[in-house]
């Protein structure tokens, strides 16, 4: 496909997205679809503090030829947050979940797409499966030390020693002008970005006890990186088709992170685009231009 013809793709007028609800371990799970179900799947997984809405541009642009399916994490989005004593709000339980999802929706064989928060999901799903893994799409996600930055000094205080004052000190991460921030800042021209992306991601994080929730995860993040080198050998050992995407600009996995998935997996395809964190919000039809092929290739 042209970029031209991905561009006007990317307006999302050709295809209809469903919003639909499906309940998984007691879990009532929000996810967006569309696309034939007949087609080849492909999953998105969304960051912090996000929800599936981040790909609403892109979702139309992929479902021309597959079956797309976006579902927001527990504590994120529209789908149930469970209260804190009920259900463990940790990365293996959102895996756990997100396994159970494809299961009911009978994927079959997919490609990830994964974004922040949605990687370490992403990536312990393939260790699991690698035999249903198509391909794998990370914009942004990280796997490697090297892609952590400074910003990420008051977490790893907070992973050594979780006391309350060290888990107080992250509260800044969870206010409106934070959110904003991670949209806005790297970006080539904030102009560009939706005020209801930002505005609705800080909505949910206001619901009562959310907070708590992006805290407990806050202090889990810690188990992603301890499977770093887990994650490296099933690259190495798998060497799934793999296209990593990055935002020159992210103020919090630097592009170092993006390159060394080439150590491990030296097919994997490796593209900045001048844009921060959420960099489909500004550079979507570039984004999409590289998956559009990539895709092909992985299904092919």
């Amino acid at each position: 496909m042209s970029q031209l013809g991905c561009q006007s793709l990317y307006l999302g007028l050709s295809v209809t997205t469903h919003h639909r609800h499906i309940i998984v371990d007691d879990v009532d799970v929000f996810y967006r679809e569309a696309g034939s179900r007949d087609a080849p799947g492909v999953l998105l997984l969304h960051g912090f503090p996000t929800s599936s809405h981040m790909y609403r541009n892109l979702i139309p642009v992929l479902a021309e030829d597959y079956h797309v399916v976006a579902p927001d994490l527990p504590g994120f989005g529209f789908t149930e947050a469970p209260a804190r004593g009920v259900f463990t709000y940790s990365f293996e339980t959102l895996t756990q979940i997100v396994d159970q999802f494809i299961e009911k929706l009978e994927l079959g064989r997919f490609a990830l797409i994964v974004f922040d928060y949605g990687a370490p999901v992403g990536f312990r799903l393939a260790m699991r499966q690698p035999g249903r893994i198509a391909g794998i799409i990370s914009q942004n996600g990280n796997a490697y030390m090297e892609g952590l930055n400074e910003s990420w000094t008051p977490i790893q205080i907070y992973w050594k020693n979780p006391c309350d004052a060290n888990r107080a000190a992250l509260r800044g991460f969870l206010q409106a002008g934070t959110t904003k921030w991670q949209y806005t800042h790297g970006a080539h021209d904030i102009s560009l970005v939706a005020p209801e992306s930002y505005t609705l991601d800080q909505a949910f994080l206001d619901w009562p006890g959310n907070d708590e929730i992006q805290l407990d995860l806050f202090l889990d993040y810690a188990s992603n990186v301890a499977l770093y080198p887990a994650f490296q050998e099933y690259f190495r050992s798998y060497q799934p088709k793999f296209l990593a995407i990055w935002g020159n600009k992210d103020p919090f996995f630097l592009a170092s992170g993006a390159e060394a998935f080439r150590r491990d997996n030296p097919n994997a395809e490796v593209h900045f685009v001048d844009a921060g964190h959420f960099a489909l919000e500004t550079k979507g039809s570039e984004i999409a231009a590289l998956i559009l092929p990539f895709l092909s290739h992985v299904f092919s």
